[in-house]
């Protein structure tokens, strides 16, 4: 497993990854709206220099917010690796916590960051609403029929 930044990979390489995940260039939290372009990140290159998992973040004051984590494949440590590359940034960094931002709907999110010593910090009502004020094309509900309404906020302090 080869980790790189984000930065060096071809661009057209990271948006193809980015559109194919997210549907969008573009992710909308009560936070704020991120361009995958602006993003500090890193990603998990297979044998055949394709992109088989991705995290981005963002730190500000002191704080480090992971904006994305996808793998291609679960349970193969892709998403693992990410997240602790991106917990020695934030040591690196002096950052105190390091959060992470995810639906109601996602189940599998969820538990990955639970098991990794990530707390639900914070749960943002109805965040989603206003979220797709900004971005319409966000589903109302998820394809297990869960309503997709709010923001789960899992942080681990560092």
């Amino acid at each position: 497993m080869q980790i790189i930044a984000k930065r060096m990979i071809a661009t057209d390489t990271v948006k193809c990854f980015f559109m194919e995940h997210w549907e969008t260039t573009q992710v909308v939290f009560s936070i704020g709206m991120f361009h995958y372009a602006e993003l500090d990140g890193f990603a998990v290159m297979d044998g055949d220099e394709k992109i088989t998992g991705m995290v981005t973040y963002k730190v500000l004051n002191q704080q480090c917010e992971i904006i994305s984590l996808n793998s291609e494949h679960e349970n193969q440590g892709v998403g693992s690796s990410l997240l602790y590359v991106i917990e020695n940034i934030a040591k690196e960094k002096n950052c105190h916590s390091i959060k992470a931002i995810t639906t109601n709907d996602n189940l599998q999110a969820l538990k990955f960051f639970q098991k990794r010593g990530y707390v639900i910090s914070e749960i943002v009502r109805n965040a989603v609403e206003e979220s797709r004020k900004t971005k319409p094309e966000i589903p109302f509900y998820s394809s297990d029929g869960i309503p997709i309404r709010d923001e789960i906020i899992l942080e681990k302090l560092v």
